[in-house]
């Protein structure tokens, strides 16, 4: 596993030592990343982050490779994520570590511009964290909340959010969402 493009392009990561952990591939990373250049005009200079079911930390170490601002990495098990953080010293400013269950996160000073999140799948997770998304006023107003599920997982839509892309990678698919 490594960071597909950016300042750190082909730095290789931990990988989990658990194999429930399941990285977000690096393929469907750089469409996600494509995507979001399209979608925000290219500028991450002034975004601001959440990693939910942050796992390796892959995704949030990305988006410090492309130039975001500032990620906030949140999980259960921050093991893995704390030892990828260490090959990130120069970046240390630029994120926080979270342990924390994502079914109950923390009040924040701060909301993010972009949220992602990479539940295990099929255990109906996802809805509820974008509910306490809402709830604890995680998001910006017209922030964007990439979600990855399975590809044959159904997936309600909880009120507070719109449809706004869907694309499949291999077993994943990965939906967009804004905050209305």
């Amino acid at each position: 596993m490594r960071i597909v493009g950016g300042k750190y392009r082909g730095k290789k990561l931990f990988s989990p030592q658990n194999t429930a952990v399941r990285p977000t591939s690096e393929r469907a990373r750089e469409a996600i990343f494509n995507i979001l250049y399209s979608h925000l005009g290219g500028n991450y200079e002034n975004m601001v982050l959440a990693d939910i079911f942050a796992g390796t930390g892959a995704f949030g170490f990305e988006a410090i490779s492309r130039g975001m601002q500032h990620v906030t990495f949140v999980d259960q098990n921050t093991e893995t994520v704390e030892r990828n953080a260490k090959m990130f010293d120069k970046e240390r400013d630029k994120f926080a570590i979270i342990k924390a269950n994502a079914l109950n996160l923390p009040r924040l000073n701060r909301n993010f511009d972009i949220i992602f999140m990479d539940a295990p799948y099929a255990q109906g997770l996802s809805q509820k964290v974008l509910s306490e998304i809402i709830t604890k006023n995680w998001l910006k107003n017209n922030g964007i909340c990439i979600v990855e599920v399975n590809k044959n997982e159904v997936f309600d839509l909880i009120d507070g959010f719109e449809f706004i892309d869907t694309r499949i990678y291999g077993i994943a698919k990965i939906l967009f969402l804004q905050k209305k």
